[in-house]
């Protein structure tokens, strides 16, 4: 197929529009649904826990199958779907709200609704970008995704928090709920493409079997695949824990909040815009040890200090982590699209994320349980330590014998495409 011509270039734009109009809405959600919980619902620290691992774990349910079920689907009109019942998921709380019924378990199912509908979203979405792009735009498209949803996640929390303070938390949910309609009505637009059937029936457990083996015993994405799921990890507290130490312990506003929590949205900006300048002058698997290093240093940071110099001190390690998470993101990403076999794309990509945001959830219970005897400022201490597990994964691998991560040969139909 060849993905050249102005046709091509409108149909990933389109996409691409798609993905910031739920991006940004998600952004703005966000903060909202954090602060619904703490302000409205007076959640625990457990339930903070159980809201945040809620998110992520459909990873850990259907993350193997999802690969699969993009394969055996309408790539265009399952995005669209997943779009729509993510809209109604989070619609449903401000009415539940406005009827005087919302409780913290509605907001744990929603976010498992909104989590489900999310990974079968992420693998037909990330399945359809190599359909429309050349191999060779690969990772300058996915760095401006991930630029995009930097940007987002800079403009949504500040936003958010901005909202929340003028119309109150629940009602300010309602951006995120249209924000997927948006996206829903772009997406539609798409022309249709399915994903590489294989030529004769095969049952699903063969299918995931076949692409759990190809990334395992992957000298380059086995190794990668364990590094994220340990960031993960760590990521999953993160989110558990943010909202709750600025809010409990440093006492910080919502418009203070909002504008903390977009520094994780800053540093993916700033990561994105360097990621190719990074690995051309590091190496793609020599940059990621280094910097995976660098990124551990920056999560002893967060728990830093008290006043205006533990705001100074959350910045400066937020700043520091999703740059470099950034930089790890879109580099794997990029090589998992070029390195996996066309007919082993969906499941390579599913099967990734469901060991690596599999690990959310569980970061996210962990963080949740250890912060209510101890504290959310003790607890990110300890996940800064568990950081490191990240590089020590790549460090101890055959990563570290490379200066890159080594790329198959071009296949010859798509060098003749061109």
């Amino acid at each position: 197929m060849t993905r050249t011509g102005a046709g091509t270039v409108s149909v990933f734009w389109r996409w691409w529009a798609a993905g910031t109009s739920s991006d940004l809405g998600s952004a703005v959600g966000g903060v909202a649904l954090p602060l619904t919980a703490l302000t409205v619902l007076d959640a625990t620290a457990f339930e903070m826990g159980m809201i945040a691992a809620a998110g992520y774990v459909a990873w850990i349910v259907i993350g193997l199958p999802a690969g699969i079920i993009v394969q055996r689907l309408p790539l265009r009109g399952t995005q669209v779907a997943a779009d729509l019942i993510r809209a109604a998921a989070v619609a449903s709380i401000p009415v539940a709200w406005w009827l005087g019924v919302l409780t913290v378990t509605q907001l744990i199912v929603a976010a498992l609704v909104v989590s489900f509908a999310h990974v079968i979203f992420f693998v037909a979405n990330t399945t359809f970008l190599p359909e429309i792009v050349s191999r060779d735009q690969l990772q300058s498209r996915n760095s401006l995704t991930s630029g995009t949803h930097a940007t987002t996640q800079l403009a949504g929390p500040s936003l958010g928090g901005l909202a929340v303070q003028l119309l109150g938390a629940v009602p300010t949910l309602l951006v995120d709920a249209v924000s997927y309609l948006v996206s829903a009505a772009l997406l539609r637009t798409l022309p249709a493409r399915h994903g590489h059937r294989p030529d004769r029936p095969t049952p699903m457990g063969a299918m995931i079997r076949e692409g759990w083996a190809f990334v395992v015993k992957h000298p380059m994405m086995g190794p990668t695949m364990w590094a994220a799921t340990a960031m993960n990890f760590v990521s999953g507290a993160y989110h558990a824990l943010f909202a709750l130490y600025l809010v409990r312990e440093l006492h910080a506003p919502a418009g203070v909040v909002g504008v903390l929590l977009a520094m994780d949205g800053l540093g993916t900006l700033i990561g994105a815009a360097l990621t190719t300048r990074v690995t051309n002058a590091l190496g793609t698997a020599r940059g990621l040890i280094i910097l995976g290093f660098v990124e551990a240093a920056g999560a002893f940071l967060i728990p830093v200090g008290t006043g205006w110099a533990a705001y100074a001190a959350f910045t400066a390690g937020v700043l520091i982590t999703a740059c470099l998470s950034c930089i790890f993101s879109v580099t794997t990403r990029t090589y998992r699209q070029i390195a996996s076999p066309p007919e082993l794309l969906s499941r390579v990509m599913a099967t990734v994320r469901f060991v690596s945001w599999g690990a959310i959830p569980v970061g996210g219970l962990v963080a949740g349980a250890l912060a209510g005897p101890f504290g959310a400022r003790a607890t990110l201490f300890v996940f800064a330590f568990a950081a490191l597990l990240g590089p020590l994964a790549l460090f101890f691998s055959p990563v570290r014998g490379e200066r890159d991560l080594v790329l198959p040969p071009v296949p010859e139909r798509e060098a003749s495409a061109r």
